[in-house]
């Protein structure tokens, strides 16, 4: 029977740190290691253990080779099993509370599920969700977890789902027919909104902001009634909504990213536990 080397789950953990924070120095904050000690673990990784090279640099940005894709998928799940040993045999009762903020779009689409889940195995932890933009979740420090969107190219964390932003509007009704069109979108500071904008200036249709919230819920309720058009991503469209594109004369929208960020000031077992959760639910 063949033999093969094993592979140090620091290594791992390190190898995904870099994944997650997009280089080797921040990768080094989250893994309390210097970037020359980081540079050597990825070396020996490279060289002695997998025999393939893992990364790629295109100008400053550092991405991860074909070869380094598919040990991320791998490197994630041995961790995973990793701490899943350790906190069953160790601390089967955990207990203690975790912070994680979130815009509202994925409240209902995916929270609840992956709540659910979590508290069957760690009944005792309490979990605070904060609701707020992508953007002012990038400001707050008092976090352990956060979910945000992010425009293609500016990732940053683990990247937990990707897909396109679509126009969508009520079952039975035309509001992208009326000119200017009306608008039912979040508030300013979500760049979606902005996405959406900026691809009806350039396409020339007239548009106007009727509805504004900071939440979905009113948003899809505004939709739904037939009153406006919204562009959201597409797995957040129900189904009496339906999507719009180029033969309705509205241009088409980029896609976006959905990741995690850890807080690496205050990294622990019950944190790790619930992003490893919030992982597998996105991938529903």
């Amino acid at each position: 029977m063949a033999t093969y080397p094993s592979i140090d789950s620091e290594l791992l953990r390190t190898f995904v740190a870099i994944a997650d924070q997009g280089g080797f120095t921040r990768a080094g904050e989250v893994v309390n290691r210097t970037q020359s000690a980081v540079s050597m673990q990825m070396k020996r990784l490279e060289d002695d253990v997998v025999q393939r090279p893992l990364f790629q640099r295109q100008g400053r940005v550092l991405n991860l080779t074909a070869e380094g894709q598919v040990l991320l998928g791998y490197a994630r799940r041995i961790l995973k099993l990793h701490s899943e040993v350790f906190n069953t045999l160790r601390e089967p009762h955990m207990v203690g509370t975790v912070k994680i903020g979130t815009p509202d779009d994925y409240v209902m689409r995916f929270l609840p599920d992956i709540l659910s889940r979590f508290s069957q195995v760690y009944p005792l932890i309490q979990v605070e969700v904060h609701c707020e933009s992508s953007a002012q979740l990038l400001l707050r420090q008092d976090l352990d977890l956060s979910i945000i969107t992010r425009e293609p190219g500016m990732e940053i964390g683990q990247i937990l789902r990707q897909e396109r932003f679509v126009w969508a509007e009520a079952v039975g009704f035309c509001p992208h027919e009326q000119t200017p069109v009306p608008l039912a979108m979040f508030n300013n500071d979500c760049f979606c909104r902005l996405w959406a904008t900026h691809a009806l200036d350039a396409s020339g249709r007239d548009y106007r902001v009727a509805y504004t919230s900071a939440s979905l819920s009113a948003i899809m309720a505004v939709v739904s009634a037939g009153l406006a058009v919204t562009a959201q991503l597409e797995s957040l469209i129900t189904s009496d909504l339906r999507v719009l594109g180029e033969s309705e004369g509205l241009p088409q929208l980029p896609s976006a990213s959905i990741v995690l960020l850890r807080n690496p000031n205050n990294p622990s077992p019950i944190t790790e536990c619930l992003a490893e959760h919030i992982a597998e639910g996105f991938k529903r």
